[in-house]
């Protein structure tokens, strides 16, 4: 069976008062998911290509990944319970040990988008989950408002990092 999907890209990135927004949208339509704030912090280390004087989880994991021969290809949102959201990992497998393969893994969206974002991996969600969720657009312009009057030094995608 073979699911339609839509293609995402982190958008924005900005803090909440219990963790981390991440803005992800399609251009016509923006979703959010809220993660943890270290995990927030891992995604945006990666867009913007920085390295922290010592490996952070995601980095050691990613490093992992290479040294057997796999990349993350794809990260794929397939459901959404109210805040919680769910995702399928997918990574390539290639080394001298075994010919090429493509595993899948469960693993929650935030892990997944800080793994995908340092191999450059498209982001998707399953249409009937897309569907499903409202458009958020409006709260991603407030919460970009209420943080430039405040002029904290915030985390935003917009202006951080190029796409």
């Amino acid at each position: 069976m073979k699911h339609e999907m839509v293609r995402v890209e982190p958008i924005a990135l900005l803090p909440t008062p219990s963790g981390c927004a991440v803005f992800l949208g399609d251009g016509k339509k923006v979703i959010l998911i809220y993660i943890d704030p270290g995990i927030g912090v891992a995604i945006n280390m990666a867009l913007q290509q920085e390295r922290a004087p010592r490996p952070m989880t995601h980095d050691l994991f990613h490093g992992v990944l290479g040294a057997f021969g796999a990349e993350v290809t794809r990260v794929v949102i397939v459901k959404a319970e109210g805040e919680v959201f769910f995702a399928r990992l997918f990574l390539e497998v290639e080394n001298e040990l075994m010919e090429k393969k493509i595993v899948e893994l469960d693993a929650r969206p935030s892990d997944s988008i800080a793994l995908a974002v340092r191999d450059s991996a498209p982001i998707y969600v399953l249409e009937e989950v897309w569907s499903e969720l409202n458009d958020v657009t409006h709260l991603l312009e407030d919460m970009k408002r209420s943080q430039s009057d405040s002029n904290d030094e915030d985390i935003d995608l917009d202006n951080d990092v190029p796409f």
